[in-house]
């Protein structure tokens, strides 16, 4: 999933993603998707990814899409369509997932932001590992970012704006699964290949 990628195509995944969203947010099927802690816990395990395209207003809709648009062509040079379309999929899930066994006192929870900090962490270890040098000040600055929330919280404007609370838990677990992603993939990667001769 990195590698400075040749000829790379990620412009449909984020076309379909996008698209996904834009519908979700006006299906009124929120009652159904969300992430929604006790409903998860009665089994509806979609809701761990779903709850993840779901936003609470037209505002938070933009902002994530904007924010999904810039951070894939910063490093769209790491990514191919499916390359991007894994990556996003293993980012949902480790979100809803880390959500729920990491923060039991987040009952329910709409938006992207946190996949957004995993795949910038992401593409700033991808720059880092090519050995572009601009990939530690990424990384360093997605990480203090995230540390401030955890210490100070989210931002009140952004609150009001988006007519509820940051998740900065989100941004927390998005971060971290980005690390963790990064790490399985480099470890998968180094692998000898056993059928090469």
């Amino acid at each position: 999933m990195s590698s400075a990628v040749t000829n790379p195509s990620p412009w449909l995944t984020l076309i379909l993603l996008t698209l996904l969203c834009v519908l979700l947010q006006y299906a009124g099927l929120d009652e159904w998707l969300i992430y929604q802690r006790q409903a998860i816990g009665d089994g509806q395990l979609w809701r761990l990814l779903s709850g993840n395209l779901l936003h609470t207003n037209l505002w938070h809709l933009l902002m994530n899409m904007a924010g999904l648009w810039v951070v894939v062509f910063i490093h769209r040079m790491h990514y191919a369509h499916w390359q991007l379309a894994l990556l996003l999929l293993l980012l949902l899930l480790l979100e809803g997932a880390g959500l729920y066994w990491g923060f039991p006192q987040l009952m329910a929870y709409v938006g992207l932001s946190g996949v957004l900090h995993g795949l910038f962490a992401y593409g700033a270890l991808c720059d880092i590992r090519i050995g572009w040098r601009s990939g530690y000040l990424l990384l360093a600055g997605v990480t203090l970012k995230v540390i401030w929330e955890q210490l100070q919280g989210g931002n009140a404007q952004m609150t009001q704006l988006i007519d509820a609370r940051v998740a900065t838990e989100a941004h927390l677990v998005g971060l971290l699964s980005g690390v963790l992603l990064f790490a399985a993939y480099t470890l998968l990667s180094s692998r000898p290949n056993r059928n090469a001769r």
